[in-house]
């Protein structure tokens, strides 16, 4: 093995996309060494000092790799040779179309395989500021719960302000603490998905008035008082379901509460006005979370409130909603192609930290900033994904493909972004002679053209 072979590539981060970054690496026979200030530092959010802790929601979200951006990524990471898709497909619950885990079970699993690799080591302590020069190359990956004494000296190097806002967290509700005599099991369109049966929420139906009356308390209830320094906008796919409920009383009957799909079993004549979802987060199915209900009201307010819920009147939390503060670079300016700081290319970045959404989003970027920096350290060309790939759209977004001018003076506003197939080129859509295509069809065949396209292109890729 040569000397620059030889040499362990830095890691800062032991969450998802860091975690995932490592194993590419040493997949391809290079030596790691990951950096976790956990236990010795904690968060806000965190529990407890596994590697690829969930510390929101345990889900996934959509494994149909055939209309659905994110599942599509799923099956791009699966051929990739991802860690954390393997480990999630051995650690799912039944979760309807969506791929979910059982949080503590996963991360065990993804500490245990990180720290068992004989060309992976990993040092607990944190990072206080920038990795020293004898490191060399370094990945970044230190997601949105990057350390004050960190973030302070990538602003230092960068000359910009980190741009940050706060995501909410769900609350997790004990099963045997649900009036199942209220509520009832049933997945959206009774549709299923890896390893569920199509009866894989519980839902508690309210009617007219119930949901008047809780909206009312939402708006009412205290919450959380927010520093100078905390005023900072939401990512809309996180908003708390309070600030939902600010934003209009019909908001969270069209959004997580929205009763379409659905029917009550005991009553299936009467449409519920609105329904709450849970969804199992363990696989002994003695947890649920509240789908959609990320909060930032106090804990008191929480339990009060909450318990209005038709079948949670009772209810008992193994954890309830908090807040966490989500720091991310404003990347299309301060990285290359490669996820490699501009003003200091041996530092690369992955995950959320990038300006990337959610967990198959955060865990993808650490993929693809493994695969190259494996692949300079190889002195292997490093080769972009295409742009019509998942793996490529996401990455044009971080990189640049949000800038409106080309010269990188304009002004333009770089938010934190799911991968969805606004980020994909356009596919013409096959058609069979005679046939027209009409909305929700050609919706559908637009979807289905683009996913098809993407791992046709990512085959080559990858060879």
């Amino acid at each position: 093995m040569s000397d620059s072979a030889s040499t362990p590539i830095h890691i800062i981060g032991g969450g998802l996309a860091g975690s995932e970054a490592a194993w590419q690496i040493a997949r391809r026979g290079l030596p790691v060494v990951l950096h976790e200030m956990r236990p010795e530092r904690s968060t806000e959010a965190h529990r407890s000092d596994q590697l690829a802790e969930l510390v929101c929601s345990n889900s996934f979200r959509s494994d149909d790799h055939l209309n659905n951006a994110v599942g599509l990524m799923h099956e791009e990471m699966r051929r990739a040779g991802s860690l954390i898709m393997t480990t999630a497909g051995q650690h799912q619950v039944p979760a309807g179309g969506a791929l979910a885990v059982d949080r503590d079970g996963f991360a065990a699993a993804i500490t245990d395989t990180i720290r068992s690799h004989p060309l992976i080591t990993v040092v607990t302590g944190e990072i206080g500021g920038l990795p020293p020069a004898e490191w060399g190359d370094t990945i970044i990956a230190t997601g949105p719960l990057t350390s004050e004494p960190l973030a302070n000296a990538i602003r230092d190097l960068t000359g910009t302000k980190s741009l940050s806002f706060f995501d909410a967290i769900a609350p997790i509700v004990h099963f045997d603490s649900i009036d199942m005599d209220k509520a009832w099991f049933q997945s959206r369109y009774d549709k299923t998905g890896p390893g569920g049966t199509g009866a894989d929420y519980i839902n508690c139906p309210f009617d007219r008035d119930e949901y008047e009356a809780f909206v009312d308390a939402l708006l009412a209830g205290d919450k959380v008082e927010f520093h100078d320094f905390e005023k900072t906008p939401y990512f809309d796919g996180c908003l708390p379901v309070e600030v939902m409920a600010e934003r209009g009383r019909e908001t969270l009957r069209h959004g997580p509460m929205k009763p379409i799909g659905l029917t009550n079993p005991r009553n299936p004549t009467v449409k519920p006005y609105a329904i709450l979802q849970l969804r199992q987060d363990n696989a002994l199915g003695t947890l649920y979370n509240m789908v959609g209900f990320q909060t930032k009201l106090k804990y008191g307010a929480q339990t009060a409130i909450f318990r209005m819920i038709p079948g949670l009147e009772k209810a008992e939390f193994a954890r309830l909603g908090g807040l966490h503060r989500n720091t991310y670079l404003d990347s299309p300016r301060l990285l290359d192609a490669t996820l490699r700081l501009k003003a200091a290319p041996r530092l690369r970045f992955a995950g959320q930290i990038t300006g990337c959404e959610g967990y198959v989003e955060s865990a993808s970027v650490g993929l693809l900033a493994g695969r190259f920096a494996a692949a300079e350290r190889l002195g292997q060309p490093v080769t972009l994904p295409p742009p019509t790939t998942a793996f490529g759209a996401l990455l044009g977004h971080i990189t640049g493909g949000h800038l409106t001018h080309d010269d990188d003076s304009g002004p333009r506003s770089f938010q934190p972004m799911n991968v969805n197939f606004g980020l994909f080129p356009a596919v013409e859509i096959p058609r069979e002679p005679g046939k027209r295509l009409r909305g929700n069809e050609k919706t559908i065949a637009k979807r289905q053209a683009i996913c098809r396209r993407a791992l046709g292109d990512l085959a080559a890729w990858l060879d």
